[in-house]
């Protein structure tokens, strides 16, 4: 529930991650002061960024910044798919009697996020073009944005480290006035302080502008919640996101179905062929 950027790691998550078998982790610096830790564990035992081995560099976003590459790359549904071989590959290798097993399960998970990442598209395709723009807390959905066709604008960088200035506030209000962008999204694991001030800045020049909801960034929904899955997750953002700027999402496709029900999502799901 917090940034992993900032994140420390507390006794109990090195004693945790010391007994584990296997630690899977995304890696691209995601992890922030964390990456120390993994690299040390990473000597002991199984460790791997699963990021790292699943994206290529072609496929990946280089920013100006300290990080040299955006780490969200789990908001491109079909880029974050090849994580599924690095996890199944690796555990088949650990437990190689199950490898079967895990093979059946990563093909299913995989057919599931081909589904999810359609549903995403044919979501957004109910918004116009020049609708758009999602405008954000920090730099968390370019990948988005890219796979999904949004023009995306963080407040702050790519890390929650950083501090928004007032030139940022500025140009990010002169964006939502010239273009009329009808919300703005704070981010759960975010201060929504500077969506905040965007808000008050727009006002005092005579317009209004929406907070269209909360998103998930870097960090899943409570545990136990359909929103606490990466499934889930990408469906909360999707619909918060076409909702609020004047879109309607799509019923959820056939190939979730098992998903929703499972997880008691409020959502219509797409009736079978033989029910159409």
């Amino acid at each position: 529930g917090v940034a992993p950027h900032v994140y420390r790691a507390s006794a109990r998550d090195a004693r945790d991650l010391q007994a584990a078998d296997v630690i899977f982790y995304a890696g691209l610096s995601l992890e922030g002061q964390l990456s120390e830790v993994l690299e040390r564990l990473a000597k002991r035992r199984p460790t791997v960024a699963v990021s790292e081995r699943a994206v290529p560099e072609e496929l990946r976003v280089r920013t100006a910044d300290g990080y040299g590459v955006d780490p969200h790359v789990w908001m491109d549904v079909s880029l974050w798919a090849r994580t599924v071989d690095v996890v199944q590959e690796t555990l088949s290798l650990l437990v190689p009697e199950c490898a079967r097993t895990t093979s059946a399960r990563a093909a299913a998970y995989r057919k599931q996020l081909e589904a999810l990442d359609q549903w995403v598209r044919d979501s957004v395709a109910s918004l116009p073009p020049a609708r758009r723009v999602l405008v954000t807390a920090h730099d968390a959905f370019f990948y988005y944005g890219r796979a999904y066709g949004f023009e995306v604008y963080g407040i702050q960088g790519i890390s929650t480290e950083a501090e928004a200035g007032l030139a940022d506030i500025r140009a990010v209000t002169d964006l939502v006035v010239k273009r009329e962008v009808p919300a703005l999204f704070v981010e759960t694991s975010i201060n929504p302080r500077n969506i905040e001030a965007v808000q008050a800045a727009v006002r005092a020049r005579g317009r209004e502008v929406a907070i269209g909801g909360e998103l998930f960034s870097d960090a899943l929904g409570n545990a136990g919640t359909w929103q606490g899955t990466y499934i889930g997750m990408l469906v909360h953002n999707t619909k918060t996101i076409v909702e609020a700027l004047g879109g309607q999402v799509a019923p959820l496709p056939e190939d979730l179905a098992e998903w929703a029900a499972r997880w008691q999502v409020p959502l219509p799901v797409a009736p079978a062929p033989e029910e159409r």
